[in-house]
């Protein structure tokens, strides 16, 4: 799950320099679509289609079909959730909690890739321990203290995602005033276009006080977030149905595992597109605090009242899937930050790793090297690592069979998501480190699958 310049709009062209220098009709148009038309699309339709996941998987068996069919205007009104006090209690406590967290847990100090302004944001690497925490204190709270009900949070699932969809309006407004009145560094600033603005963002690296709001909302809110809704689902299911399914207990225990080792690399998210180039406005507050609960964790809201149990051998067969995929993706990662961070100076795969060497330049004029791995599994694909991420959705999401479409939409959507993505990194790179990125390019010719893509 996910995620990663000079100008104004990193990973973008300024869009007031590409208005100004595009020529002819067409250039305009594509300017127009992409940074006015697309942005109102996305922000006006994809907030409704959240709550229509969540009421196919309540109310219509999850079943995309019966929806279509059966559902009418009327139905789905009376049935349309609202903002309500239970959910904004619950949001804001689920604010302050992992807020107290982020800031009291000890962790160490980590700081992220220079900007294109030669800024570099801190961050605290407690991850792992909130985690612990957070899932210890929902366990002893409802099951062992009596605070708060089990099912909490998927009882009131669609009134939650409807709240969280009006705060991410609110809040990337806010988020667009201060980029544009109190920024937190250089990489800030208004693009010509308040559409664009407001969906892509004004700044970079948002801080309040010491406090990173990337990490905040995405990393603390959203990752831990998702763990604890599918705690909640599997309570449900053994409240209405008297039991856990097996099938229910592997899905969310491959999706825990994931987020445990998130955590575990959180230092290495920070140096992922969604962090060093793509702002933090709409497109960014609100996938992951409406986009993410609502897709993300759809296998098990769907299985809350589709129980079935697998034979042990097609669990223990799809477990390991997973887990070798989890493992696949972490050693990736890991060693492509063990390399960067020792200069080539470490072994990948028992042997010394075959590296490029790069240079770039940010817009403060000072010039930075960095390593391109070419060995590993750097060496089988540049994006090799998106893969095993595929790989990991395709486990959690089997358990649910094949006789409803709606549950395989996150796979679907991050196969799109990743395909793009690959695409969007390469070119980005090219334009960062030239001819060395052409080289590596021609030292490994696939861009995600070996020998396919």
């Amino acid at each position: 799950m996910g995620p990663r310049r000079a100008g104004a709009l990193p990973g973008i062209r300024h869009v007031q320099q590409r208005m100004s220098i595009a020529s002819g009709a067409s250039s305009w148009g594509r300017d127009v679509l992409r940074y006015t038309l697309i942005p109102l699309v996305l922000m006006f339709t994809l907030p409704a289609a959240t709550i229509t996941v969540w009421l196919i998987i309540r109310y219509f068996d999850g079943s995309v079909n019966v929806f279509v069919v059966e559902a009418s205007f009327g139905e789905v009104l009376r049935r349309w959730p609202w903002p309500t006090v239970t959910a904004l209690q619950v949001i804001a406590a689920w604010l302050v909690f992992q807020t107290i967290l982020l800031v009291s847990l000890p962790g160490r100090h980590h700081f992220g890739p220079a900007t294109p302004t030669g800024d570099r944001a801190a961050y605290k690497l407690n991850g792992v321990g909130a985690f612990v925490v957070t899932l210890c204190a929902f366990y002893f709270g409802s099951f062992r203290l009596g605070w708060f009900s089990s099912t909490v949070v998927y009882d009131h699932f669609g009134e939650i995602l409807m709240t969280c969809n009006v705060i991410a309006i609110l809040c990337s407004l806010l988020l667009y005033a201060k980029g544009l009145r109190m920024p937190s560094s250089c990489d800030s600033g208004p693009s010509g276009s308040r559409i664009w603005d407001f969906y892509w963002g004004t700044e970079l690296h948002p801080r309040i006080l010491w406090i990173d709001l990337k990490q905040l909302v995405i990393s603390r809110l959203a990752m831990m977030g998702w763990g604890v809704i599918l705690i909640s689902c599997a309570a449900k299911q053994i409240e209405v149905h008297g039991h856990l399914s097996n099938t229910m207990a592997l899905a969310v225990t491959l999706q825990l595992i994931y987020i445990f080792k998130f955590f575990c690399w959180e230092g290495g998210y920070f140096s992922t597109l969604d962090i060093m180039h793509y702002r933090f406005g709409f497109r960014n507050f609100w996938g992951v605090t409406s986009w993410l609960p609502a897709i993300y964790p759809i296998v098990a809201l769907f299985l809350v009242d589709h129980p079935s149990d697998f034979p042990v051998t097609a669990i223990a067969g799809i477990l390991g899937l997973g887990l070798m995929a989890i493992w696949i993706n972490y050693d990736a990662d890991a060693q492509r930050q063990r390399v960067r961070a020792t200069a080539g100076n470490t072994t990948v795969w028992g042997r010394r790793p075959a590296t490029l060497c790069a240079t770039f330049r940010t817009s403060d004029g000072v010039d930075h090297e960095t390593v391109l791995l070419v060995s590993g599994w750097w060496g089988l694909a540049r994006h090799f690592h998106y893969v095993p991420e595929l790989m990991i959705a395709v486990s959690w999401t089997l358990p649910t069979g094949f006789d409803h479409a709606l549950p395989w939409f996150y796979v679907c959507y991050l196969v799109i998501l990743l395909v793009h993505r690959a695409a969007y990194d390469d070119r980005r790179c090219l334009e960062k480190y030239g001819q060395v990125w052409q080289a590596y390019c021609a030292r490994v010719p696939y861009r995600m699958i070996p020998f396919v893509y």
